[in-house]
């Protein structure tokens, strides 16, 4: 296999109404395998959030990461993802979230890290064009001299990888520390003023609409490596459907490691 570029795929772009928490865990799923397979072309799938939510990596502990108490009395669920990374806190108009399924020819021979930058490249492209003077910190972050603005994270299933970022467009730093524990623990001696400049939304950086944004970082996609509109199937759909429900959905798999 040898190493292929942006430009030597049909890409394909999904970008739907509101789904589920667990929906989006499980179309991940299932759009990487439909990718390595060869059965879809290399899909960008931007996300819209039916819900809120905290979405924990692969290998993180839920008791650690998650005040349970504190996600119910605020009406969060929580889910997990099969990629690694660091817990993220989802509000449906506050952020920005995507997933790119693409050939592992795309990265073939990168390390991790050399991977992520490529597969960032593209946004921080995109933000610069906003006027945000941002870049990659490696292992998984985008940041910005105002803060951090996005963490992405990363899998390799068959032969794909599957690569997604969620961004913070807005933030309710209060309620965000009170149900994650790490966030707590890092920024209980500064405050939640400390809270929101670490974690830099995108409204105060570029003061544009949430919506624009998004239009934006997909009109720069679509510039540079070429676009087309697609949708989700019906047998995707109902693939993921069945596994958000057995799988993503399940305590079973949510507290996997407790």
């Amino acid at each position: 296999m040898t190493r292929t570029l942006w430009r030597d795929h049909d890409w394909q772009l999904i970008h739907t109404d509101p789904q589920a928490p667990a929906l989006h865990m499980a179309l991940d799923e299932v759009l990487t395998h439909e990718v390595g397979a060869g059965h879809r072309p290399p899909t960008l799938r931007v996300w819209e959030w039916a819900s809120s939510a905290v979405v924990i990596g692969r290998f993180q502990s839920l008791r650690n990461e998650v005040d349970g108490e504190a996600a119910r009395r605020h009406d969060i669920e929580v889910v997990r993802r099969v990629s690694g990374g660091g817990a993220m806190f989802i509000e449906p108009g506050n952020t920005i979230t995507w997933s790119i399924c693409a050939p592992l020819s795309l990265i073939k021979g990168m390390s991790f890290q050399e991977a992520y930058a490529h597969m960032d490249a593209w946004t921080l492209q995109a933000l610069g064009e906003l006027g945000i003077k941002a870049w990659y910190q490696p292992l998984n972050d985008i940041t910005s001299e105002g803060g951090k603005i996005a963490g992405a994270a990363q899998a390799h299933r068959g032969g794909a990888v599957l690569h997604h970022v969620t961004m913070a467009y807005d933030i309710d730093a209060s309620k965000m520390l009170q149900v994650l524990r790490i966030g707590r623990e890092k920024l209980s001696d500064k405050g939640t003023q400390s809270a929101a400049k670490r974690v830099d939304p995108l409204r105060s950086q570029t003061g544009l609409p949430r919506a624009a944004i998004i239009e934006h970082m997909i009109a720069t996609f679509r510039r540079l490596h070429g676009l087309t509109d697609d949708s989700i199937r019906p047998d995707e759909l109902a693939q993921a459907e069945t596994l958000a429900q057995d799988k993503f959905a399940s305590l079973a798999w949510t507290a996997d490691v407790a």
